[in-house]
């Protein structure tokens, strides 16, 4: 498996805890890099996959050979600010969900995530939704590197 790394969205990270959870990004994704991580995925969605996207976009300066494929919902589509359009026409490539995973998602997004990656970055707190749960617990099946980020 080519080494990849996944960020799994916790959802909107709250502001008391953004600064927090960027550090603790920006410090992942640099020990993935080290690690020969250049491949990342993640759900270009609000939080923590949005946060995951423009951190990987930061390191392109040290590394010229970053991959970073955004997973895109269709529900999700023309809801982006001007600079999220910007953000996403930085990403290598763009994976749109396909019709019958509509009915399970966000099962299906963190599903696709886990079984790409031989690494997977979740952020955890007390309020996780059911689909970073279940991806955190996918990973640990699927015997993934998984790093949780408590916030």
């Amino acid at each position: 498996m080519q080494k990849t790394c996944c960020m799994v969205d916790c959802g909107k990270i709250p502001a008391d805890k953004l600064d927090y959870a960027r550090r603790e990004l920006e410090r992942e994704i640099g020990a993935a890099l080290e690690d020969g991580y250049r491949m990342f995925l993640t759900e270009f969605a609000e939080g923590a996959g949005i946060l995951f996207a423009r951190c990987v976009n930061e390191w392109r300066g040290e590394y010229s050979d970053i991959y970073l494929e955004v997973v895109l919902h269709t529900k999700n589509c023309g809801q982006f600010s001007r600079d999220e359009w910007e953000l996403l026409s930085k990403s290598n490539g763009i994976r749109g969900l396909c019709e019958e995973c509509k009915q399970d998602y966000p099962l299906s997004v963190a599903r696709y995530l886990v079984e790409q990656s031989s690494r997977v970055i979740a952020i955890y707190n007390e309020h996780e939704t059911e689909g970073s749960l279940f991806a955190m617990d996918y990973a640990r099946t699927m015997e993934r590197d998984l790093r949780i980020i408590t916030i």
